[in-house]
């Protein structure tokens, strides 16, 4: 498989994105530029698994792949928040 330059830098991007704005909306503490990008490119995948299964399809290019992202590392953020307490 081959990934090229620009298409990591957007999921690195997408994942930035997305785990900052879980971060918000979940609220819990601050992790970082390295803790908000793995919860966000973790939330991507946890958040298309989890859509398909729910047969649920996101479109709209960029947008759509960070909103997928954010669903993902919401869900991602509210699993570890309950296993800590």
């Amino acid at each position: 498989m081959n990934v090229s330059l620009a298409s990591l830098l957007v999921l690195l991007l997408v994942g930035l994105v997305a785990g900052w704005l879980a971060g918000l909306l979940v609220g819990r503490g601050r992790r970082g530029l390295l803790g908000n990008l793995l919860v966000g490119v973790l939330g991507a995948f946890l958040g298309g698994w989890l859509l398909a299964l729910a047969g649920i399809s996101i479109t709209g290019g960029l947008l759509g792949s960070v909103l997928q992202a954010v669903v993902g590392a919401v869900v991602l953020l509210a699993l570890l928040n309950a296993i800590r307490r």
